[in-house]
Formats: C-alpha cells, structure tokens, sequence
C-alpha cells in the first residue's frame, strides 16, 4: 500500500486509464471490463483491475481535480506499483471557434498556468510533451480503425476554475492555437517526461463546452462522447 492508494503489489495493472472523477472509473470499470476487483477505496478515489475483451489487463483509476492531486496518484502509482502506461481520459473546454462539443483531442503537449511548474523549473517554462509511440498510435486507430474524428495539437492546463480574476485568459492561448483548456494534463506530462519516472503518458480529452461560441454537452451527451475516448484507450492497451 501507499500513502493514498490501498493497493497491495501486483493488484494494479501495469497500465493505467486514469479519468478524474472516480465514479467515472467505476463506470467504465462495469462497462468495458470483465472479472473486476476494486483495489482501492480510500479517500473515494475508486480504483479497478479487470479485463479488456482482447484479454489485456488494464486498471482504472479515479485522479481527482487537478494537478495537484494527480501528481499525489501518478507518483504513487509509478514509483509503489510500477505502472508503466497511464492514459488520462478527461474533459476540456474547447477553445476554438470551429470547435464542437463531442471533439476528440489528444494532447500533443501541455502548456500551463500553474504555480507548480513555476516552482519546479525555476521560474522558467516548460511545455512538456506526449509519449510520441502513444500518441502517434492513438491517431492512427482513432482515424484509420475506429473512424472517430480526432484533433491533435496543444492544450493548456490551469489551476483554477472559476478564474474572477482574468477571464479572458483563455483567448490568449487561443490565439496561439491551443485546442482546449483541462486542469491535469501538464502535471502527467511533465511527471512523463522526466527520465527516471520511465512511464509513458497520453492525454485523451472530449470537449464538454466550447468557451467563443458558449455550446455545452448535455450530461446525457458527455456520458456517451466520454465513451469514444474509453474506445481508443481499449485499442492501445
């Protein structure tokens, strides 16, 4: 076991989905995977072991919001149950005009506002980028297999939510064409890239609103474009 993570070795698999919110992991869990054990249940951060339907062995595991919190179960997850691959399966707010809700994007690299990289880098800044492998292979199933329309580019990842304070940030990095707005990707990216993690990173988001044009998705609609990210994970695993 770790600090936040009730596991015992061996019980997590040696790849990753890593969505958010936990009950999403348990629904994806119930839904894509056979012969589930949950192995962790601390803090309500559910966590799941089970079966792909091609008989690979997958985990699903709930991250929080946040850089923040998952770094807490990125660094557990590679350095107490060496996890090899983690995929993060979240939502963004799209911020091109051209953009819908539903897109798929996956993070080519991830800029950021926060406080965290700041520190880290010594003032200066880093755009951490996608395991190349993952990335490449996620493109070419989703478009050449799985006939998902996809867009791939940059996003940017924020620490706060309700910014009162600039909120008009966003059209700034519009303007320098990032794709969509999350509050994790730079943090799995930047854990990715350093050499002595060893584990490879992929971020796959759907847009759940489009902040020029105001369009959302509807719960019932995120529920069901969620699922299109869970089956391009289904294929790199």
């Amino acid at each position: 076991m770790s600090t936040h993570i009730g596991a015992t070795k061996g019980t997590i698999a040696p790849t990753v989905w890593l969505p958010g919110d936990p009950l999403r992991a348990k629904r994806i869990a119930e839904k894509f995977l056979t012969n589930v054990i949950q192995y962790n249940d601390w803090r309500n951060m559910f966590g799941y072991t089970g079966w792909t339907p091609t008989g690979q062995r997958v985990s699903v595991q709930g991250s929080g919001m946040g850089m923040p919190s998952l770094g807490i179960y990125v660094h557990e997850l590679v350095h107490e149950f060496d996890v090899k691959t983690i995929i993060r399966l979240g939502t963004a707010g799209g911020l091109q005009k051209d953009m819908h809700t539903g897109d798929i994007v996956i993070a080519q690299c991830a800029s950021s506002n926060a406080g965290t990289n700041t520190r880290r880098f010594r003032g200066m800044q880093f755009a951490p980028p996608a395991d190349p492998t993952l990335l490449m292979e996620a493109w070419t199933l989703a478009v050449e297999k799985l006939e998902i329309p996809i867009r791939v580019g940059g996003v940017v990842s924020t620490e706060i939510f309700y910014n009162d304070v600039d909120m008009d940030e966003w059209k700034l990095w519009a303007s320098y064409g990032v794709l969509a707005i999350d509050m994790e990707t730079s943090e799995l990216y930047t854990l990715g890239a350093r050499q002595d993690h060893g584990f490879q990173a992929l971020s796959i988001l759907t847009v759940s609103d489009v902040l020029p044009t105001g369009e959302e998705l509807s719960a019932h609609d995120r529920e069901r474009t969620f699922m299109d990210m869970v089956r391009i994970a289904l294929q790199l695993t």
